[in-house]
């Protein structure tokens, strides 16, 4: 006599790359899952990358978490908002109320997308607001104090943007990647004629390939000089491998009070080393600066 088929099969293991307490569902929401709960490599490789990433925030959130007891982050250029519903599933839903996360992002079908899976979800800490990093700065909708501001990917001056809401915000942390800087490459272009005959350094980027990179990399030098001139202590290093992306280098800053004065003039001579006091404005430091020491 034949046995009857067995039909109730046991849940299939998750891959071993998934967190302990995960949301299953939000994983598949993502599409890092997929509907049976497998991973592809494109799925796995970003999985691996957030995770990195929130080995870098965690220690920030449990920071602020510690002195006050509650913590609110804002994700600025949020796009699908994977860093930020992976944060409050594995940080924030296991706290009481009044830790908040706010992602902004100027395209209004990735805004509503985002409120709709987080109310599925009952993740009722999350906010989505359609606007800009700069809109945000001076939008009500907003408290007046953040406590950690994080930007990747933030295209151009979208990172600066960030950097400038932060300090308004009065952020005690900022975590950054940026990406496609060109404002810098664009002022050293237009002044190339000009510079050429002033100094050796121009040799840096007098060709078209090479004002590009440079220009990259002279902004975020500015950028920490920036951030030190505010009193931040800053650190600058690798988020990913560099098989896995070229927009890589991952700033993050956290406010000591730190003094002021030296950061504040090398980013002065750097600029007018540079050829580039017109952005000034851009990488401002704070007034008081010149008297701090």
């Amino acid at each position: 006599m034949k046995h009857a088929k067995q039909t109730n099969q046991a849940p299939a293991a998750l891959p071993a790359e998934v967190r302990p307490g995960q949301s299953i569902e939000l994983l598949k929401e993502l599409h890092i899952l997929t509907r049976d709960g497998k991973l592809n490599q494109d799925s796995r490789r970003k999985l691996k990358q957030v995770y990195h990433l929130y080995n870098f925030i965690e220690p920030l959130l449990k920071d602020v978490l510690e002195e006050k007891g509650s913590v609110s982050l804002v994700d600025h250029g949020a796009g699908k908002s994977y860093l930020g519903f992976i944060l409050y599933d594995l940080f924030f839903k296991g706290l009481q109320e009044g830790s908040h996360i706010y992602g902004i992002e100027t395209r209004e079908e990735l805004v509503s997308k985002s409120t709709e899976l987080a109310a599925r979800l009952g993740f009722g800490g999350m906010s989505f607001l359609p606007l800009s990093v700069a809109e945000s700065t001076t939008s009500g909708m907003l408290p007046p104090t953040i406590d950690i501001v994080t930007a990747l990917h933030a295209c151009n001056t979208a990172t600066d943007d960030a950097i400038d809401f932060a300090l308004k915000k009065k952020a005690r942390h900022m975590v950054l990647v940026p990406c496609c800087q060109a404002e810098v490459a664009t002022v050293l272009r237009k002044n190339k004629g000009r510079d050429l005959g002033r100094s050796a350094l121009t040799e840096i980027w007098r060709h078209p390939i090479h004002t590009r990179e440079f220009g990259s990399q002279v902004t975020n030098v500015l950028r920490c000089l920036q951030l030190e001139a505010h009193g931040y202590q800053v650190t600058v290093t690798e988020l990913v491998g560099w098989e896995h992306s070229m927009k890589n280098e991952l700033i993050v800053a956290t406010y000591k009070n730190l003094p002021r004065r030296r950061p504040t003039e090398r980013l002065q001579e750097v600029m007018a080393e540079l050829g580039l006091d017109e952005m000034k404005q851009r990488f401002y430091t704070p007034v008081e600066a010149n008297q701090a020491d």
